[in-house]
């Protein structure tokens, strides 16, 4: 049963993570971006602080809580405009996948460095031809000794600049039957063979996105992350963290515009009367508020779910919660730049770059049409058309 009164401890956090948000700001963000720049002072602060960590194990430098906890950091941040998208890679996917799987060595080597944010990790699965779909990758590694050798590409890999290595998924041969299984391995950013090349975004972000070429990157035995025969079942432990924190990603960044709107919406006054008495103008925002919150009592299902260890349950409710809220992200969105009319596109009040990042969470890190498909197949039981 999912809790639906946050505990004490959790509304402290919010409101500590709100506080820290504030000091920042959406201001903080776009003179950051506008500079082509890294989030870099938010992010140690929020280290320091233990919040970029306060989802992993307490002997390795981490809080002790789990994606319930870093999905209200995000969210947090986001609803005060300065969201820190890596937490979705660095310490949700990268730290879950190394404090389930990882060895001792492994944890002890990276998991208090993604929790002080003293070391980041960026993660790549996305390929070219496969999207994110997981049997359709083609990076392969093969045995060479006791070595591995990595070859293969990557798209739409977020803050390969930043870190300072890439958890990626590949593919290796299963001496039994023959057939690919997935597969994970810590790369780092600086080692032979790997390279990197900045994709063109129009979305203006602090976060850049990075094809990666990987021609034949040699990796000792111990760059592969837990057995490898475990295949899928440690792929989705970082995917579900992932869909949870793009939907707090989502709903924080729905509550920023709403909340923009809905002060607009007092202190504008036309023939004597603020335009949020109408109902024109009241009835969308209210529905957007609506949304967004159903979509986070969803991320907060999901997020229950995983921390008590229900992998298949989290499964589901992961995927509902990231497309409930990232619908009610770009309706909140498009709402509030609709609320402010031609000021909804000025820099001054900075909701029209919200336009394009709320499309964000529709498509990444898999988009609403393959979500629709996998509660079709796996919640409702039809048939599958492909």
């Amino acid at each position: 049963m999912t809790t639906l009164i946050e505990s004490e401890e959790h509304k402290a956090l919010r409101s500590a993570v709100s506080a820290l948000g504030a000091r920042y700001g959406r201001d903080y963000l776009t003179r950051t971006v506008a500079a082509g720049k890294p989030l870099t002072e938010l992010w140690y602060e929020a280290g320091r602080l233990g919040y970029l960590g306060v989802n992993l194990p307490e002997a390795y430098g981490g809080g002790g809580g789990g994606i319930t906890e870093l999905a209200i950091v995000l969210e947090e941040l986001g609803a005060a405009g300065s969201p820190l998208l890596m937490l979705v890679v660095s310490p949700a996917i990268c730290g879950t996948v190394i404090s389930r799987f990882g060895t001792e060595a492994q944890k002890r080597q990276w998991l208090p460095k993604l929790a002080d944010g003293t070391g980041l990790m960026a993660f790549g699965i996305t390929e070219p031809d496969a999207g994110s779909n997981s049997h359709r990758i083609t990076t392969t590694a093969r045995r060479d000794g006791t070595d591995w050798l990595l070859t293969g590409r990557k798209v739409f890999i977020s803050g390969v600049d930043m870190a300072d290595a890439v958890l990626i998924v590949g593919r290796t041969e299963d001496a039994r039957t023959g057939r690919l299984k997935p597969c994970l391995f810590i790369v780092p950013t600086d080692a032979p063979g790997f390279h990197k090349r900045p994709i063109d975004m129009e979305l203006s972000a602090a976060e850049k996105q990075f094809e990666l070429v990987l021609d034949d990157v040699r990796l000792p035995a111990d760059a592969l992350v837990g057995d490898e025969d475990a295949g899928l079942l440690q792929l989705f432990a970082g995917l579900n963290p992932e869909r949870i924190m793009t939907a707090a990603f989502a709903v924080g960044m729905g509550r920023y515009a709403l909340a923009r709107a809905v002060e607009y919406a007092r202190d504008r006054t036309v023939w004597k009367t603020p335009i949020g008495a109408h109902q024109a103008i009241a009835h969308p925002l209210a529905q957007a508020h609506i949304e967004l919150e159903t979509a986070r009592l969803m991320m907060q299902k999901a997020a229950h779910l995983y921390d008590a260890g229900d992998d298949i349950g989290a499964g589901e409710a992961a995927n509902m919660a990231k497309y409930a809220a990232g619908e009610a992200c770009v309706r909140a969105v498009d709402q509030a730049v609709h609320t402010l009319g031609g000021n909804g596109l000025t820099r001054e009040f900075g909701l029209a770059s919200l336009i394009t990042a709320a499309r964000v969470a529709r498509i990444a890190p898999v988009s609403r049409e393959m979500i629709l498909n996998y509660v079709s197949h796996q919640t409702l039981g039809l048939p599958k058309s492909y």
